[in-house]
């Protein structure tokens, strides 16, 4: 293999895994005439072969509203902060914390609630050596905390304690902020990561450590009229304007026609219900009882069920992992499965009926089936085939429902096991086939919401050294809170999302 390759392949996988860090668990500004609304600008840089290594290492937890229903921008009162954006993969902003002011970057991310920055304090973690550190005995509206703190991440962790200090977001500040200055930020993802911090806008019961909220200092401190807050993220990779933050109001200027508006069902995440996901016009029938997800600013990618997720990189020819268990599946209990489907059994009952899973409650679950090889020793067979046979279920019926031959429909179920994509794994499209790849509707709020190839597939170079990869990955979150999709910046891209704190709901209008 050649160096050219190795390097594009490494960079790759690099990129990904800061994707994957805010799964699991961003400023200069313009004050608009002594107002309270705060923009903050997103910070963007050109993608190219030799930065895109740290960024994916980043790819990464109803109705509609009026105009007149929202503060806006050129009523006062609002404040605007520029965000950059590296490689559509890390939007972030400028800050500063302590008197006088330190600077920093961070990521504002509504999948988390605490705002952290690298301490001076930080001696054995190479990644505080290449980043801004937090010095508090330089500050004079330093307040010693010390209460301990530790964060855990996909990719990576920090760990550290409380301080207090006055943090300037903007043209607002606000006093005496509780925050985490980390000692330990260990591995690489942070070292390659292109800002200092994270600053979180999640709702405070996934808080570390109960601390509260920059986003709900604002608030109570009356530094914003209106308790909102929007996003709008450039994905243009030509402008150099990477997109904004606006605390306590909308920008009009970013958006078209009315913002779709759904409730927040549960709050920590900025959780919601959707309806179900079409591909190519057709739908998949997995969300036609409804699913969660969140909006989540801090993830790159757009993260689902294995089993959706499998369908769509089959419908743009992204190249998974075969996976044997699924093949197994089709060719002993395909035609099985398919019978009970044709008579109306509920596809989530199918697997427990032919002795794949248990039923519990609702949920099938791996029974640890023993099986007999050739030399007689007993062995449990993988959860995988029983997980195989759950996915399966679902493509069969989605077949059913567009009154597809039996035959096509088995054919189609082992085609779908090529594709069956390696949890919170990228996978690799052909890049000239990008303008013929379908699309893909989400349904929020009973409208549709739709992604275009080129929304949701990320491109590396020209020519022959091109590289193309989806922007769709998978993530089982089990039962009660999955299964979960996470709406990241893809979705953020091509739709301004406005994160209403007063009334605990989300809106989608079309990005300008």
């Amino acid at each position: 293999m050649s160096l050219v390759k190795m390097g594009t392949r490494f960079r790759s996988l690099l990129v990904f895994l800061l994707s994957c860090l805010i799964l699991e668990s961003l400023a200069s500004s313009s004050e608009q005439n002594g107002d309270r609304t705060l923009r903050i600008g997103l910070k963007k840089r050109k993608l190219d072969r030799a930065n895109r290594l740290a960024s994916h290492l980043f790819l990464k937890n109803r109705g509609s509203w009026s105009p007149k229903d929202y503060f806006r921008l050129n009523d006062a009162n609002a404040d605007i902060v520029p965000l950059k954006n590296y490689l559509d993969a890390q939007y972030y902003g400028e800050f500063t914390i302590g008197t006088p002011p330190q600077k920093f970057t961070a990521i504002f991310d509504t999948g988390s609630s605490n705002l952290w920055i690298p301490s001076s304090n930080c001696y054995l973690s190479i990644a505080c050596y290449f980043h801004s550190k937090y010095k508090a005995s330089e500050s004079s509206t330093y307040r010693k905390n010390g209460k301990p703190a530790s964060i855990r991440y996909g990719t990576g962790a920090i760990s550290g304690y409380f301080s207090n200090d006055d943090v300037k977001v903007g043209g607002l500040v606000i006093k005496d902020q509780e925050f985490i200055e980390a000692t330990s930020e260990p591995g690489i993802t942070f070292l390659l990561a292109k800002f200092d911090g994270i600053l979180g806008l999640g709702f405070k019961e996934i808080s570390v450590g109960n601390s509260t909220p920059v986003w709900y200092n604002m608030v109570e401190k009356g530094l914003v009229k209106e308790p909102i807050f929007s996003f709008w993220l450039n994905r243009n990779p030509e402008d150099p304007e990477g997109g904004q933050i606006v605390f306590g109001g909308v920008d009009p200027k970013h958006f078209k026609g009315e913002h779709t508006y759904v409730p927040v069902t549960r709050k920590g995440y900025w959780q919601f219900d959707m309806g179900d996901l079409n591909i190519a016009g057709k739908p998949t029938g997995y969300c036609s009882k409804g699913c969660s997800a969140i909006a989540d600013s801090g993830t790159s990618l757009l993260t689902g069920p294995s089993t959706v997720i499998t369908m769509i990189n089959h419908a743009i020819g992204a190249v998974g992992i075969a996976s044997q268990e699924c093949k197994t599946v089709i060719g002993q209990y395909g035609q099985t499965m398919l019978d009970s489907l044709v008579s109306q059994v509920d596809p989530r009952k199918v697997c427990s009926q032919i002795g794949l899973c248990g039923l519990d409650g609702t949920h099938s679950v791996s029974m640890g089936i023993k099986s007999v090889v050739e030399d007689g020793v007993s062995s449990l067979l993988n959860e995988a085939m029983c997980s195989a046979c759950e996915m399966a279920s679902v493509w069969m019926q989605s077949e059913l429902s567009q009154n597809q031959t039996q035959e096509r429909i088995l054919a189609y179920a082992s085609e779908l096991c090529d594709h069956i994509p390696n949890p919170n794994q990228q996978s690799v499209v052909n890049c000239e086939r990008v303008s013929s790849m379908p699309i893909v509707t989400f349904t929020i709020g009973g409208k549709p919401f739709d992604l275009s190839p080129q929304d949701y597939i990320f491109k590396i170079g020209d020519g022959v050294q091109a590289q193309c990869t989806s922007g769709f990955t998978a993530m089982d979150i089990p039962p009660p809170r999955g299964p979960l999709w996470i709406l990241g910046d893809i979705f953020m891209g091509p739709y301004h999302t406005v994160f209403d704190y007063g009334k605990t709901r989300v809106g989608f209008a079309k990005a300008a």
